[in-house]
């Protein structure tokens, strides 16, 4: 819990910072943006190797659907990386472009989750016929 707070701080003190260095030279507000953002991305990769290590014990109680957890995994890097790049995009004005990220991700999504919806269409095949 306190490093959540630690990283909330650095992101409303850094946000602060941009806002009033922004009036006398908008690019540096980018600039600070961008670094904030990529402190916070490298604070969650640490936290993320955590979670992988969940991961790789609940794969042990999966058995056959290891390849779901995987799955899982690479829908919410795609989610994630999506939206950081989409939200810096905004942030520097270029709305357009953050819109065309967001739309490759969710495609990117249902693409991965594909074979979910093959393995669920093979089990209800299987309970008919």
């Amino acid at each position: 819990m306190a490093e959540i707070i630690k990283v909330g701080m650095l992101g409303i003190i850094g946000i602060l910072t941009a806002v009033q260095i922004r009036a006398q030279k908008p690019e540096y507000g980018i600039y600070i943006g961008l670094t904030l953002g990529i402190l916070i991305f490298g604070y969650t990769l640490k936290e993320f190797r955590r979670i992988l290590e969940q991961f790789q014990d609940i794969q042990g109680y999966l058995g056959s659907g290891k390849e779901y957890l995987s799955i899982l995994l690479r829908v919410i890097g795609i989610t994630y990386i999506c939206e950081f790049s989409s939200g810096i995009c905004k942030d520097a004005g270029f709305g357009t472009v953050a819109e065309q990220i967001e739309i490759l991700g969710k495609l990117a999504v249902m693409f991965a989750g594909l074979p979910i919806l093959f393995a669920v269409i093979e089990q209800m095949q299987s309970f008919i016929g």
